[in-house]
């Protein structure tokens, strides 16, 4: 049984529906990422969970109650704000045990509670310090611990990292993904950022205009995306456009080249054009050889980034990008060179041509 269920949930403002029949089952300690460009309706269903918004249509259970008319305070669940929301004229000790204050605790259980809170975002010297006293990223761990000190059944972040910068950024959100996983608290988590959603979550739900793209895990979302939209939001990715010469073999024609595809094609028609999805790691110069394609053109650009040297190679319509290791003893090749790029057929994805969350 899930632990959160959400069944069809709408979100409209006026004529604007910005979330479109948004379904989702996740399980107990699960930790789940709402991954999309802002304006994509990620946020709005986390409110939608925290009770802030109500639904126009749809049921929200958690822990097998029916939530969706809860207020707030009614729900059991802890939120982390992108803007820390820290009370100004408060302690630190004091922000962390508010919670535990409204909720009528006894002192002598307010006080252990904030110290095991303290040890556990590994701040605990700052009790008696104010927020103006800290840096963000400190400021976002007390976030944190003051969601979690009241025990909430499902914790969830709104984008509580984008403020900070990149260093701290990274070693935050390790820091969150250890505490979620020793606490085994589900967690619902917004971000734009597909490092962070690929680096923390079980699964992911991508998202797009209101509706759901595409749900599955990082490997699942990264290696296999199902629309085009996905796979161009989550990581590089090169496009080959072309027709389906046989979907019985996964011929494929490309600026009359022939590759093969060994998935994908289930449901695709002979003749029809379509566009296969092909990550830049996964293409290397030179000839290729038994059961990998190979196609040929003319390096277009050469970029060198320091470390890796980016290689842009075009064929007639369609290119490719793929990146080599610099080597001091090896010139990266020039533009205008006559080359050939292989690529494994598992490589290549027949993406499809609307949006179906799985």
């Amino acid at each position: 049984m899930s632990f959160l269920d959400i069944s069809n949930l709408q979100k409209s403002f006026g004529p604007n529906q910005v979330v479109k029949h948004f379904d989702l089952k996740v399980s107990k300690g699960e930790f789940i990422t709402l991954l999309g460009p802002s304006g994509c309706g990620k946020t709005t269903v986390l409110r939608m969970v925290a009770g802030f918004e109500s639904p126009t249509a749809g049921l929200i259970s958690m822990d097998g109650k029916d939530v969706t008319s809860l207020a707030p305070n009614q729900r059991n669940v802890g939120m982390v704000f992108q803007a820390y929301a820290l009370f100004p004229n408060m302690t630190i000790a004091e922000n962390i045990g508010f919670g535990l204050k409204i909720a009528k605790k006894p002192a002598s259980e307010i006080a252990p509670r904030v110290k095991q809170m303290l040890d556990m975002i590994k701040l605990p010297h700052i009790a008696d310090r104010y927020p103006f006293q800290l840096s963000g990223g400190q400021q976002q761990r007390v976030a944190l611990a003051r969601a979690i000190a009241v025990q909430p059944k499902m914790l969830l972040l709104d984008e509580p990292l984008s403020a900070l910068d990149a260093k701290i950024r990274v070693s935050l959100r390790d820091e969150i993904r250890v505490l979620q996983q020793q606490l085994g608290i589900t967690t619902l988590f917004v971000t734009h950022d597909q490092e962070e959603a690929l680096s923390m979550s079980d699964r992911i739900v991508v998202m797009s205009a209101g509706q759901m793209e595409q749900v599955g895990t990082p490997f699942e979302i990264y290696n296999f995306p199902k629309t085009r939209f996905v796979s161009s939001f989550v990581g590089t990715l090169n496009f080959l456009t072309g027709k389906i010469v046989d979907t019985a073999t996964g011929r494929f024609s490309v600026d009359g080249q022939d590759v093969i595809t060994n998935r994908g094609l289930q449901g695709a028609s002979n003749g029809e054009t379509r566009t296969l999805a092909l990550r830049p790691e996964t293409v290397t110069l030179g000839a290729g050889g038994e059961g990998r394609n190979t196609l040929h053109g003319r390096i277009e650009l050469v970029s060198f980034l320091g470390s890796i040297v980016r290689i842009r190679v075009r064929f007639k319509e369609n290119v490719v990008s793929l990146d080599t290791f610099n080597s001091p003893g090896s010139p990266p090749p020039q533009p205008g060179t006559d080359v050939s790029v292989t690529f494994g057929q598992g490589d290549l994805q027949l993406l499809e041509e609307t949006a179906k969350a799985a």
